[in-house]
């Protein structure tokens, strides 16, 4: 399990913690909802991205499983942890957009602060608000109008400000299987009919954050949150709390009923789309990917390209080639596979070519 100290973890152990708590070392029965709302939200800067994310967590998924729940207004897309754009439950916008409002803020005097400097920037937020209530707009739109007010400032400076002041939902098509085109938006509240929670301490959050991603420190809970000076936070959840120690003395905490499987559990092969939250959300990364790998899957423009897990950690990027009705699933592995691995990533390849390349008439995989 851990190493000859019990209160020390080792990586291997953190590994298949982070994925059983992650639904990845079998597939759940949960709903969509019920697991968008454990995984504590989905990194979303692309529309289909969270669907692969659910089909490899879970049995027997469909495209309309989420789809559903997007058009239904149970699941919204929003800016939220780490200032990028999240899919999660209705009711996790509406708690968790206040519990990061101070982290937002700071990201965008860090971001825009001199375009903005000397704006009242409650007076953009607020004529923002107006503007997106009484018909959505694209960010680019919304620019254009309150430049219309201060002439003499970026749009897209004015846009963000709103959008890190102001929690604007994404509307539907965007957030659809398949759909393209820009992203509009309108407020969280207008949108669900409902106001946002009133209580913005971080406490319950970091506790979800822990059963989805721990055990971890608190600088993890920091990198996948956004925030800063959590300490105080993990102080007040300590009668809740267990300790141990990572195998560079850092100390790690965790929920006293979480799961902590064996370092030697099983684990299938899985296929993660881009952008998924388990290589994003801890300050040490080197449960999942070593550093070496981390330079070929993080480009430099900010994207995280689709990997695939063997033996629980990443061992390669995919691709879906797509021409006509013809579609190929392209696996590139980082060094060379075992043939029991290959021919496991092979028949989870054709599993994902069948969902996500539905309307394929000839489907075939190859590795590069």
């Amino acid at each position: 399990m851990a190493t000859g100290d019990p209160g020390v973890l080792n990586r291997r152990t953190l590994n298949r913690s982070l994925l059983a708590r992650q639904l990845l070392v079998e597939r759940s029965e949960m709903t969509a909802a019920a697991a968008i709302g454990h995984l504590v939200g989905m990194q979303a800067q692309a529309p289909n991205p969270p669907y692969i994310g659910l089909w490899t967590r879970l049995a027997g998924f469909r495209v309309d499983d989420l789809a559903g729940l997007v058009t239904a207004r149970e699941v919204v897309r929003l800016v939220l942890m780490r200032g990028t754009i999240h899919l999660v439950t209705a009711e996790d916008c509406l708690a968790l957009r206040p519990v990061l409002r101070g982290a937002l803020e700071q990201g965008l005097k860090g971001t825009f602060g001199r375009k903005l400097d000397g704006v009242d920037t409650a007076q953009v937020a607020a004529a923002g608000r107006e503007l997106v209530e009484k018909e959505t707009l694209t960010l680019g739109g919304l620019g254009s109008r309150l430049a219309e007010r201060w002439p003499d400032r970026d749009p897209f400076a004015l846009a963000n400000a709103v959008r890190n002041l102001v929690p604007l939902v994404q509307v539907p098509p965007r957030g659809l299987w398949g759909e393209s085109g820009q992203a509009v938006h309108t407020t969280a509240e207008s949108w669900l009919g409902r106001p946002l929670a009133a209580d913005a301490t971080p406490d319950a959050m970091v506790a979800r954050y822990l059963a989805a991603f721990g055990p971890a420190t608190v600088k993890d809970i920091q990198v996948w949150s956004g925030m800063t000076r959590l300490a105080d936070a993990v102080g007040r959840l300590r009668p809740r709390l267990r300790s141990f120690r990572d195998e560079n003395g850092q100390e790690l905490v965790d929920l006293l009923d979480a799961p902590l499987p064996d370092a030697d559990t099983p684990v299938p092969v899985r296929f993660l789309p881009e952008f998924d939250n388990i290589l994003l959300s801890h300050a040490d990364r080197s449960r999942i990917i070593t550093e070496e790998r981390r330079k070929l899957v993080f480009t430099r423009n900010g994207l995280i390209k689709s990997t695939f897990l063997v033996d629980g950690f990443v061992g390669g990027l995919w691709r879906i080639e797509q021409r006509r009705k013809a579609a190929t699933l392209v696996l590139e592995p980082f060094r060379e596979l075992r043939a029991r691995d290959k021919d496991a990533l092979a028949a989870e390849g054709e599993r994902l070519l069948s969902f996500a390349a539905a309307d394929a008439t000839t489907r075939d995989l190859r590795f590069g």
